[in-house]
C-alpha cells in the first residue's frame, strides 16, 4: 500500500518531468563546447589521413616511378596504375587513377611508396557531383599535391618523430 501511495505521489508532482528540467537548467550555465564548423577548426593530429596527393621533386619532376606497389598493397582495390617508358629509360606514370568510393583511407599506399611520393594529406570536406568526381586522376592528384605542398611538407615533417 505505502509503494502504490509513493507511485501516486511521484505520478502526480511529475517527479521526472522536474529531474528531466533541472538536468536542463544545469547544462544551460555550462560552458558549451560546440564547434562552429566551417568557421572553426578542431585540431587535426599530424598522422591522419585525408584526401590524397601526388608530390613533386623540387625540380618539378613528380616522384612516382611506377611502381607499382600501392596499387597492389591497396586492400580495396583503388588504385589503377598505367606507366610507360620515358626516353631516358626512366619509368613514369600514364595513368594514376583512385577511386574514392573504394578507397578506405588506411594510408597502406603511403607507407608502401618507397619515394614518398603519394600521400594522404589533412583534407576532409570535399565533395563531388558524380560518380566521374569520385575518381582522382593523376592530373588532379599533382594539383592537390602542389596547393598543399607546405602543409603536406610540415605535417610530414610533424609525423617523422613517429617513423
Amino acid at each position: 500500500m505505502l509503494n502504490k501511495f509513493k507511485k501516486i505521489i511521484k505520478d502526480f508532482t511529475l517527479n521526472e518531468l522536474l529531474f528531466g528540467m533541472s538536468v536542463t537548467a544545469k547544462e544551460l550555465v555550462n560552458t558549451k563546447i560546440t564547434v562552429q564548423f566551417p568557421e572553426e577548426r578542431t585540431p587535426i593530429s599530424p598522422r591522419f589521413r585525408g584526401i590524397h596527393a601526388l608530390r613533386r621533386y623540387p625540380n618539378g619532376e613528380e616522384r612516382c616511378i611506377a611502381c607499382k606497389l600501392c596499387e597492389a598493397v591497396c586492400p580495396a582495390n583503388a588504385i589503377t596504375i598505367e606507366s610507360e617508358m620515358r626516353e631516358d629509360g626512366s619509368r613514369r606514370t600514364s595513368q594514376y587513377d583512385i577511386d574514392l568510393f573504394k578507397c578506405i583511407f588506411c594510408g597502406f599506399c603511403e607507407e608502401a611508396c618507397p619515394v614518398d611520393a603519394i600521400v594522404e594529406t589533412q583534407i576532409f570536406d570535399y565533395a563531388f557531383e558524380s560518380r566521374d568526381g569520385s575518381v582522382l586522376t593523376k592530373k588532379r592528384l599533382l594539383e592537390i599535391g602542389e596547393q598543399n605542398k607546405k602543409a603536406i611538407d610540415q605535417t610530414k615533417l610533424e609525423d617523422s618523430k613517429y617513423r
